[in-house]
């Protein structure tokens, strides 16, 4: 049906435990997802092991060793045995409504990118997946503790292979690159789909440590200043609210509200040039009119 698949950090203090959450709530979805691991820091091998999943260690990476969001999707789509792929963050907790919306989605694009917010977590537990209740308690958890994350972090795409032949050189887990993803679907015209009313994507809450200079090399370091400029600015900083349909208790709808009426005149330039210049001109001609106008107004006060 689909695959998944993953680059984990290390295996070492809590993300051991969150990752291993994780992947085993993807395992949990049923025999029928691949699920690909790719990279070879420190657990990686044992933890795709133990769930049944296909462990690929040679991935790229930059300069600075961290590994690089095109070699990420090109390994995956050479090695997946599905025509559906989804990139999940390694952190994300997945629940059977994820593979219900992708059924959906799917079933109704030939093309598409599904995206969707997730919720944001405090939960240190070690999942039981032995255990019949696990998916009703961590519900519950998500219901009376979890805050739903802004738009502008994306943690799962789901699209079809193909869709991301030419990626830049992007170093996962900075910034920019999951934002650029959404513009290069919608700049090609691909339907965006957002999912969050359907699925429950959980992240389970941690702090920087892997990353040596912590979240300030993580947001602001040199890796995140040439992410953003191998995407071109934050001309294409997309986010999840930049999705031309949504999916709703199994309906898939049209995004035709007014904030994305607003957001989709302010992006025209950026996803159609030629659009872009006719909308300038636009702008030319009423400003034109606007000062012919308080000009005529301020006549008619002389006289």
């Amino acid at each position: 049906m689909i695959t998944l698949f993953t680059i984990p950090k290390a295996f070492g203090g809590p993300f051991a435990r969150i990752q291993r959450n994780a992947l085993g709530s993807w395992r949990a979805l049923g025999a029928q997802v691949e699920i690909l691991v790719l990279g070879n820091d420190a657990g990686s091998a044992e933890a795709a092991g133990a769930i049944g999943a296909r462990h690929i260690p040679a991935v790229e990476t930059t300069s600075a060793g961290t590994p690089r969001v095109d070699a990420i999707f090109a390994t995956a789509e050479k090695h997946a045995a599905n025509d559906l792929v989804a990139y999940v963050n390694a952190d994300i907790i997945l629940l059977p409504d994820f593979l219900a919306a992708v059924e959906h989605a799917a079933g109704r694009l030939a093309k598409l990118l599904m995206v969707g917010r997730r919720w944001d977590l405090d939960f240190e537990d070690t999942i039981d997946f032995a255990d019949r209740g696990w998916e009703a308690h961590l519900r519950r958890a998500v219901r009376e503790r979890a805050v739903l994350h802004k738009p502008r972090g994306i943690d799962y795409f789901v699209f079809r292979r193909g869709l991301y032949r030419e990626v830049p050189p992007f170093a996962v887990g900075r910034t920019m690159w999951d934002n650029w993803l959404i513009y290069s679907a919608r700049a090609r015209h691909v339907p965006v789909v957002d999912a969050t009313a359907s699925v429950t994507a959980v992240h389970q809450n941690h702090d920087y440590s892997h990353a040596a200079g912590g979240r300030q090399e993580v947001w602001k370091g040199p890796e995140a200043e040439r992410n953003m400029a191998l995407a071109g600015g934050l001309d294409h900083y997309f986010t999840i609210d930049d999705a031309t349909h949504r999916l709703r208790a199994g309906r898939l709808t049209r995004t035709l509200d007014w904030a994305h009426v607003r957001r989709g005149w302010h992006t025209l330039p950026v996803l159609s040039p030629a659009a872009g210049r006719l909308q300038r001109l636009a702008r030319a001609v009423g400003a034109a009119i606007y000062r012919a106008r308080r000009q005529v107004a301020r006549w008619r006060g002389r006289i």
